[in-house]
């Protein structure tokens, strides 16, 4: 893997922290020559050990590979060190695919369940993108980039499952609000819709929730995330479904009332009491 900084990086880095060759090594589940060949260049590292090594340092393999660490300002240094990587944290401007109509105008372009796997890989594929069914919506902004994914499942109860969900494009991943449902494109796990927590500033990832109580909130690091898009509106020709917790209540409030009812009906008529 030559013309990279890897082997310099990793170096750096694990000085920058006083470790020695045998504390990452033992933390990286590896040989202590084979971390002395990746620090010296005579060994080139697979996909998997970059993984690891992006993990364990909190840095992009990006970043790993293509930047030269050495001549950053020690500050700079300091907030790669800290989780600011702009590769990591998403603070950084992304361009994707589109596509546009006659007039110049961005389209709304469709992912269906069925293109769902597809779209996993071929996201950033401008011939992906163009073979995408596309229509406008003109009461949203010309402005923004919007594009609209149909969800499979009942993770997101009460909205059904089948229903489209409209997104409007994120750049600046430090604009996600805690609270807010959002779509998520994952490599490992293909398009997810959910509410997210916030915790890139701090821990470089967000966590997921679902709106069905019934599924638990889990992490994702940012550095899996390849797309965020947020939610604006959905639509179904389902009805979402009924609250019954709500429903069963008010049946049951309706029921003991009709009894009380009934009983001081009863004691008007001196029935109550009669064998």
């Amino acid at each position: 893997m030559a013309d990279n900084f890897f082997g310099q990086n990793i170096k750096l880095l694990r000085k920058r922290r006083g470790r020695t060759q045998d504390d990452v090594a033992g933390a990286l589940d590896m040989k202590r020559p084979t971390l002395s060949g990746y620090e010296n260049g005579v060994a080139e590292p697979g996909i998997e050990v970059l993984i690891a090594f992006s993990d364990y340092y909190k840095i992009s393999v990006d970043t790993l590979l293509k930047q030269d660490l050495s001549a950053l300002p020690d500050s700079q240094l300091s907030q790669l060190e800290r989780g600011f990587d702009i590769f990591v944290n998403g603070s950084t401007l992304r361009v994707i695919a589109t596509t546009v109509d006659s007039s110049n105008r961005e389209n709304i372009e469709l992912v269906p369940h069925k293109a769902s796997a597809g779209y996993r890989t071929g996201f950033a594929d401008p011939e992906f993108i163009r073979m995408l069914p596309t229509f406008q919506l003109p009461f949203l902004s010309a402005e923004r980039k919007y594009r609209m994914f149909q969800i499979s499942g009942d993770s997101m109860l009460p909205i059904p499952d089948k229903s489209w969900i409209t997104g409007e494009f994120v750049q600046n991943w430090q604009n996600i609000r805690d609270g807010l449902a959002y779509i998520i494109l994952t490599i490992e796990d293909g398009i997810m819709f959910k509410v997210i927590e916030n915790h890139i500033n701090d821990e470089g990832r967000i966590r997921l929730h679902s709106l069905n109580p019934l599924y638990d909130p889990y992490y994702v690091d940012v550095k899996d995330i390849r797309e965020i898009w947020r939610f604006v509106h959905y639509i179904s020709a389902e009805l979402p479904e009924p609250n019954l917790p709500k429903n069963e209540f008010a049946a049951t409030l309706a029921t003991l009332k009709k009894e009380v009812a009934d009983i001081k009906s009863q004691l008007r008529q001196g029935k109550l009491f009669e064998d």
